[in-house]
């Protein structure tokens, strides 16, 4: 809806032939999800050379990705990439920004406040552009590798009184390229525990503090990813309250 809302028409292409069968003299960009380059038959390399081809621009929606230095779709050829700013970054909600090609940019500012154009409804207060640009400041300085550890180490927390309780298991996975974080499977037999998965999320929702987690019928997820110090014992301690009937 972002895209149309210009006054724009998506067209959805799966492969090479049906995004090369797509162009006209219409065409205006190339979009893409960043999290799903990895499940597309087109790569990004892909992807932006057949735009360059056409000159046609290409965009990356990395939203919930870490904006590292050197980007990775920049070095792809991609002409410009999208970051949320209050995902990885930690800045205000409200924010984000985009990196790439200076000309495309320029167009994207002056089609936004204050220039009173299509993106006048969508203005970012200086209350967000002042967060945002701390933001970044506090992205280049920040210890990521021991945002990391620590991560593993809430996690852990949670793992040691869960897996305290009969049939119990925990695994890891790190998703990629979006929310890079270790996430933190809890599987259990609910015949001979007695609860389900879906009653523990009921039950964690509607206890103190309120805990929602995500998951499917045979488990439970967690991510640690946006959780502050501290809150890992909460979420440790109300886990095995619900477990322990």
């Amino acid at each position: 809806r972002a895209i149309t809302a210009v006054g724009t028409r998506l067209i959805e292409v799966t492969t090479h032939e049906e995004l090369e069968a797509a162009y006209s003299d219409k065409t205006a960009m190339l979009f893409l999800f960043g999290d799903a380059s990895d499940r597309g038959q087109i790569t990004v390399k892909e992807m932006a050379d057949s735009g360059r081809a056409h000159g046609v621009p290409s965009f990356v929606d990395a939203a919930a990705e870490r904006p590292n230095a050197p980007n990775w779709y920049l070095q792809q050829g991609v002409d410009a990439v999208a970051y949320s700013g209050g995902k990885c970054m930690r800045g205000p909600q409200a924010s984000g920004m985009v990196l790439g090609n200076k000309k495309l940019l320029q167009a994207a500012f002056a089609n936004g406040s204050p220039h009173g154009s299509i993106g006048r409804p969508m203005k970012a207060g200086k209350e967000e552009i002042m967060g945002l640009l701390a933001a970044v400041e506090q992205w280049l300085v920040r210890d990521h590798e021991a945002e990391g550890w620590e991560w593993d180490r809430r996690l852990q927390v949670i793992a040691d009184g869960v897996t305290a309780f009969d049939t119990v298991s925990t695994s890891l996975r790190t998703p990629y390229p979006s929310n890079i974080a270790p996430h933190m499977s809890i599987q259990w037999d609910a015949e001979r525990l007695g609860v389900t998965a879906a009653q523990v999320r009921e039950q964690l929702s509607a206890g103190e503090p309120r805990i929602e987690m995500s998951g499917g019928t045979d488990g439970l997820t967690i991510n640690p990813y946006m959780m502050e110090e501290g809150e890992e014992v909460a979420v440790a301690r109300r886990l095995t309250e619900v477990l322990a009937g």
